[in-house]
């Protein structure tokens, strides 16, 4: 399968997304949106990622590709082509089809806990009933016309959420990696102000094995069920 990663800035990248894909047999294509607006054909492309980014899907005069950018994942979806969102990749899935995004009570940043909702549709991805999971989002967005939400936290009702049975929005990063944590941490230390939602510094980058495991575990068993 040819998967093409849409990445919004060179520190936001697949993380341990990109070994499982490869082991799996698929090809990554890219493109980096922040050095160039170009995007490929749809015809190119099998299924789509669309990762995170410190931008807002509204700020389409800051970052005029923006426009583009929803219109070709909008056309993605309409072909049924299989799509994960991540961050601000779940927020434009939900702008390009029509719902709205705008800023969240609280800022989640760091290590916190989302809870799987349960499903008794095998056509439905089903999340562990809690687990912790790397938050770094200030927004969040109206749940897309007939989409099924699949996960929440106590700071934010849609998590996670299933569009027919190819497509996935996550809030959260579960392909983070120990550097690309790190990355984060390095380009978007601003917005680490301690609250009860916003860990320190020290906090985030404290995360030992399991938890990137645990993590990423869960991210390979979303991929195996849009990619198989």
């Amino acid at each position: 399968m040819r998967v093409h990663c849409l990445q919004h800035v060179p520190f936001e990248g697949l993380g341990a997304i990109a070994p499982w894909l490869e082991s799996a047999g698929h090809t990554i294509s890219r493109s980096l949106l922040s050095e160039s607006p170009e995007l490929p054909s749809l015809d190119s492309v099998d299924s789509l990622i669309i990762m995170g980014g410190p931008m807002s899907v509204n700020d389409e005069d800051a970052y005029p590709w923006l426009v583009q950018e929803k219109r070709w994942i909008r056309e993605a979806m309409r072909l049924r082509k299989p799509v994960l969102g991540i961050c601000l990749g779940a927020q434009l899935i939900a702008s390009a089809s029509g719902s709205r995004v705008y800023p969240s009570p609280v800022k989640e940043i760091g290590w916190f806990p989302i809870h799987g909702i349960p499903s008794d549709d095998d056509s439905v991805f089903r999340f562990p009933p809690e687990m912790k999971a790397f938050h770094w989002h200030g927004e969040t967005f109206d749940l897309p016309r007939g989409a099924t939400r699949i996960a929440r936290s106590a700071e934010c009702e849609n998590q996670a959420f299933q569009l027919g049975d190819s497509i996935i929005g996550l809030q959260f990063h579960l392909e983070t990696t120990p550097e690309s944590a790190r990355a984060m941490v390095e380009n978007c230390r601003e917005e680490l102000i301690p609250s009860r939602c916003v860990q320190t510094e020290a906090e985030i980058l404290s995360a030992g094995p399991d938890e990137f495991e645990s993590i990423n575990g869960v991210m390979a068993a979303i991929l195996a069920f849009l990619f198989p």
